[in-house]
């Protein structure tokens, strides 16, 4: 029987990675997620973002809403909302709150409620490290995808069961 798999996507450190490695943000979520899965079963999609706010910042809002409904369309996929917070606006950039949070607390209860056998985690941020300790601790596998050694953790590489290397190759073909 092929594992059961739920893929958790730190969708702002997915953009932001893109950007910085490829110069491009233009990637089919359905498509990355099936490369990642490699023949296994899909459960579900979780990806997580903050949504911009629409006084502060009408265009990028517009843009992500259509983002977000495409986001929506693809199967077995839900789109999980945390929150920005404009403190300096427009002299300082704003931060997501909650994001990081609901992301590790979902990852948690599936392993708990057995929902999964497979976790894949794409994100590069050490605050994850704790979480997929305790997925581990519950039986299950967590696998990390990753852009590039030099930007990402060595303790969620350490942490980590099996560490997917994002790159040119995973990547081709799944852009739109």
């Amino acid at each position: 029987m092929a594992d059961r798999v739920m893929i958790f996507i730190d969708g702002s450190n997915l953009y932001h990675s893109l950007k910085g490695f490829f110069k491009r943000t233009d990637i089919d979520i359905g498509k990355f997620s099936n490369k990642l899965l490699e023949k296994r079963q899909l459960i579900r999609i979780y990806y997580y973002n903050a949504r911009v706010g629409q006084k502060e910042e009408p265009e990028r809002y517009h843009d992500q809403q259509k983002f977000f409904a495409g986001i929506t369309a693809i199967p077995y996929c839900e789109l999980r909302l945390g929150r920005l917070v404009y403190t300096n606006w427009p002299s300082g950039p704003p931060y997501e709150k909650g994001v990081d949070i609901q992301l590790a607390t979902d990852m948690i209860t599936h392993s708990f409620k057995n929902n999964y056998d497979v976790a894949i985690l794409v994100a590069g941020d050490n605050d994850f490290v704790g979480a997929i300790q305790a997925v581990k601790d519950n039986g299950k596998n967590l696998e990390v995808a990753l852009f590039g050694k030099e930007r990402t953790s060595m303790q969620l590489r350490n942490v980590a069961d099996r560490v997917i290397p994002i790159n040119a190759r995973l990547l081709s073909k799944c852009w739109k």
